[in-house]
């Protein structure tokens, strides 16, 4: 095969691949001659089959599988060949400029930028620490407590606490929403379910009673008819409810698992939890942390720019995805990816940069750090062996799992050779979405 490479851009390469037509044929009847002596088809023998019929059925299949080693086979020489640290993956597209008896294809793809030297000890950052304290585990039964919390209709004046059934309806620039009837819910007041102001009316209000809110929506607001704007809304209680949580007896504590009841030993299980929701927080700020720096150190560094387009494209997908499964039904626009360019550009910087420091400073994956994070993982669920099982039967599970233990391990190389000042925060301080 004859590989060569050329530029057409600061960061985009063209290589093209020229296979001789007779060695792809050469290898596929090989292949198609070894399916031949096994092959099971309806009315013919095993290794009788006509290799005219061989040829239909598998022929295209084969050829396609052959082409494509030998494809990737020639890519990868020609990177080796000409030294490049190829970012993303390969675009490759058949050429007309075949010449006779042979084929050709074009592979476009883009390289690592130079970031020319990387001191990670000029960058400056803020290393959280947090421990799980008494308190914290008692928070947290207090919410599993809340979690199985019944309910009972009551006749008095609605308070913090209670689910209140109510009908809503508001009036903003003159047109009414819903244009008919009220819209029903259920919230609980003092959970923060429905705008402060609307949630603060609903105390002292009764069953049966109406009361009407001057809001003024923020600009953000979920509601896009009242974003920004200055509404009058209509609330009228249906009833109210009071709330009762069980006892953290033996019963209670056993439906979590305990099959003891005891209490020292849910307290150890409920810090275990608690300890592995911490170090994942704390690893998340400390990504975040580190890659801030980064960005800021390599802003002036051009990314691959067909690789930024692609990631803000997934950020796109991404966010329409959570929209569904949270029930909304959301449509972006073609172009929507431009919009989220700068966001997708500091991921990549950060990632490409994490690659070249692992590379440079030959930072190899620790299994010993991928099981234990696969282990911690696997803790969450009732069967952890089944989730062992299914990632290490799941090739690109163990990728993703792969993929991130050797970013954290990076991470965490970069934050001990930094300039570095240590932070305190509490549990509830440290797990607080970013």
């Amino acid at each position: 095969m004859q590989v060569s490479v050329e530029s057409v851009g600061n960061l985009e390469r063209r290589m093209t691949l020229r296979v001789p037509a007779e060695s792809v044929e050469g290898q596929v009847g090989g292949r198609l001659r070894e399916i031949a002596r096994t092959a099971r088809i309806k009315g013919f023998r095993p290794g009788k089959v006509p290799s005219k019929v061989i040829e239909q059925r598998f022929g295209a299949q084969v050829r396609g599988e052959i082409l494509d080693d030998l494809l990737q086979e020639g890519f990868e020489r020609g990177v080796r060949e000409n030294e490049l640290r190829v970012a993303g993956a390969p675009r490759i597209e058949p050429s007309a400029e075949a010449g006779e008896g042979e084929m050709a294809f074009v592979a476009s793809f883009e390289i690592v930028p130079d970031f020319g030297d990387i001191d990670v000890t000029k960058l400056q950052v803020v290393r959280h620490t947090a421990d799980v304290t008494e308190d914290d585990i008692d928070r947290m039964i207090e919410n599993l407590r809340l979690q199985r919390r019944s309910w009972t209709l009551v006749a008095r004046p609605a308070q913090a606490g209670d689910a209140v059934d109510l009908e809503t309806w508001s009036v903003v620039d003159g047109e009414r929403l819903p244009p008919e009837g009220a819209e029903r819910g259920v919230t609980v007041i003092g959970t923060g379910g429905m705008y402060p102001e609307i949630e603060n009316a609903l105390v002292g209000m009764s069953a049966g009673d109406e009361k009407t809110v001057t809001v003024d929506f923020p600009a953000d607001w979920r509601v896009p008819q009242l974003a920004g704007k200055k509404a009058e809304v209509s609330v009228k209680i249906e009833q109210i409810s009071e709330a009762h949580l069980p006892d953290a007896d033996a019963d209670f504590i056993k439906s979590f698992g305990v099959k003891s009841g005891d209490m020292a030993q849910f307290r150890v299980e409920i810090r275990n939890n608690l300890e592995r929701e911490l170090k994942g927080a704390l690893m998340n700020r400390l990504r975040r942390e580190v890659g801030e720096q980064l960005i800021a150190a390599y802003a002036h560094v051009e990314m691959p720019p067909r690789l930024v387009e692609n990631e803000a494209r997934a950020i796109v997908a991404q966010t329409v995805e959570q929209s569904r499964r949270q029930g909304r039904q959301v449509e972006a626009p073609a172009d929507a990816w431009r919009e989220v360019l700068e966001p997708a550009r500091k991921r990549i910087t950060v990632a490409l940069l994490v690659g070249e420091i692992a590379r440079r400073n030959s930072l190899t994956l620790d299994p010993k750090r991928v099981n234990e994070t696969l282990r911690l993982i696997a803790s969450t669920y009732e069967e952890p062996q089944q989730v062992i099982d299914l990632y290490r039967n799941d090739r690109q599970l163990m990728s993703g799992l792969q993929n991130r233990v050797m970013e954290e391990q990076v991470i965490d190389w970069i934050a001990e050779r930094a300039t570095h000042t240590d932070h305190p925060l509490s549990f509830q301080e440290a797990i607080a979405p970013l």
